[in-house]
């Protein structure tokens, strides 16, 4: 039983560095919309890492689930004897929810980045072929106004 729960104890901790990773690679993908010119290669390496990381996230997850759910019964019945494990569960337990709630509100200010960067990228494109289609549609108009057809053409032969 003790080693369950400290399989459960490990498990937190995993979950912890992992959480903590993907935190950083939000940073990086912040730094890449935030300073000035974006950095896609870089957010797309941080994308690629951080989908990496939640898979292997949620393989903790699936794991700490199947085992706690085969501890559940035991601990009811000997919660006294193993109170101080169960105490630091419930601390990493905490501090992982804490940590999934910042990365959770990284992700949405990232979002909400990325989603600027490329509402403006629209409106750049769309104002450049109106710029475009402007100036070929000054070039056709001063092509024609140049144009003087013949005055004087024989037309007999």
């Amino acid at each position: 039983m003790e080693s369950q729960l400290n399989i459960l104890s490990e498990s937190l901790d995993k979950k912890l560095e992992v959480l903590k990773e993907i935190q950083m690679y939000n940073e990086e993908q912040e730094k890449s919309f935030t300073c000035g010119q974006a950095d896609l290669d870089n957010f797309d390496a941080a994308v690629e890492k951080k989908g990496q990381l939640i898979e292997k996230l949620q393989r903790l997850d699936a794991g700490f689930e199947t085992m706690y759910a085969r501890l559940s019964e035991e601990l009811k019945g000997n919660r006294e004897k193993y109170a101080e494990q169960i105490k630091v569960l419930k601390q990493k337990v905490s501090e992982v929810t804490e940590l999934s709630v910042t990365v959770q509100a990284q992700e949405k200010r990232n979002k909400k980045l990325v989603e600027e960067y490329f509402a403006k990228e629209r409106e750049g494109i769309r104002s450049n072929r109106k710029t475009s289609k402007a100036a070929y549609d000054y070039y056709k108009n001063m092509n024609r106004s140049n144009y003087i057809p013949p005055q004087f053409m024989d037309s007999k032969k």
